[in-house]
Parts: C-alpha cells; structure tokens; sequence
C-alpha cells in the first residue's frame, strides 16, 4: 500500500470498475480491518478498497441510519438491487477529495446484496445516511466518483478547487 493511503480523486484507478472478490480469506480479513483503519483514522463514513489502491470490490462503513442504527460493517461484492424513486439532496465529501462537499441527490432507500467476510449473501435495506453511504461506496467499486453525479458546472468547480489544493501542496503551503 502507498504511503498516503487514500488516493486522490483524480487518480485514475478511481475510474475503473474493481475487481469482483473471489477469495475469502486471511488475506481479505487484514485487507477489511487496514481499510476499517484509514477510514477511523481519516474520520469517514465509509471506504472502498479501491480508495487504498487495491482495484476490489470491498466496502467498509460506520454510518446510522433514520433509526439511529449504527452500521459498522464490511460489504464484499456489493450490488444495488432496488432504489426508490424518490430521491434526498445531501451535501456529500470523499476521503479521495478531503475538505470539500457537493450537493447530491441520491435515493432515500436502496436495498443492496453483498457477502460477509465468509463469504455468506447476505440483503439489506437502507435509508438515510446508510443508504447514502452504499451508494457513495458501491460507486466507487463500479468507477463511479461523487462529482460524477453532480452538474457539470459542479464538477468543474470540484476539479479547480481540487487542482489548486494540490498546486498549494506540491509548493508546500497548507492545505485547507
């Protein structure tokens, strides 16, 4: 794994589609519980494992949902099966791009399919920010980024404020 752990969003590997996971072992346990680390560590909702530089179809998260249920869970091969039609605007942030939000609209419930780390099918529904979350970090595993989802004008914003935070860091500045 890189020094930096969590790629930048304008990493190309962010916008292909990750491998599916095949094999459930010791191996994929210590990949879970490095990806549970970097995420507590950069205070996230969630973390594909393509964020970390490792092109598989592993999703880690600790969010609640409009019960207050909190999910802190591991999703292996994680697929949306339904989504609602009604959709909610959340100001949303990646651990790829720190310090910067966006407006998104996502759908306020999905159910998603995904193995445990055994192994084991498990399908879950979801709303709020859980639902939010899955979405966010299934994307990631298809090639999806967060300002894939927003207007252009959007975009272009994201793009120039992430292209001047690296200018500032590459000349040794803080980043803000």
């Amino acid at each position: 794994m890189p020094d930096e752990p969590i790629l930048p969003i304008d990493d190309p590997l962010l916008k292909r589609p990750s491998e599916v996971v095949t094999r459930f072992d010791d191996e994929l346990r210590a990949l879970s519980q490095k990806m549970f680390e970097v995420m507590d560590k950069a205070k996230g909702a969630g973390l594909a494992a393509v964020q970390i530089g490792v092109p598989r179809r592993l999703v880690v998260m600790d969010v609640r949902d409009n019960e207050d249920r909190r999910h802190r869970l591991t999703l292996v091969n994680p697929e949306l099966l339904v989504w609602s039609d009604d959709m909610v605007r959340g100001v949303e942030g990646c651990l790829s791009m720190p310090d910067y939000t966006v407006p998104v609209d996502r759908s306020a419930r999905v159910r998603v399919r995904y193995q445990d780390l055994s192994g084991e099918v498990h399908e879950t529904d979801a709303d709020g920010e859980f639902a939010v979350c899955l979405q966010h970090e299934i994307d990631h595993t298809n090639g999806i980024l967060f300002t894939d989802r927003v207007s252009r004008l959007r975009r272009d914003k994201a793009r120039k404020h992430f292209a001047r935070v690296r200018r500032d860091a590459e000349r040794g500045h803080a980043i803000v």
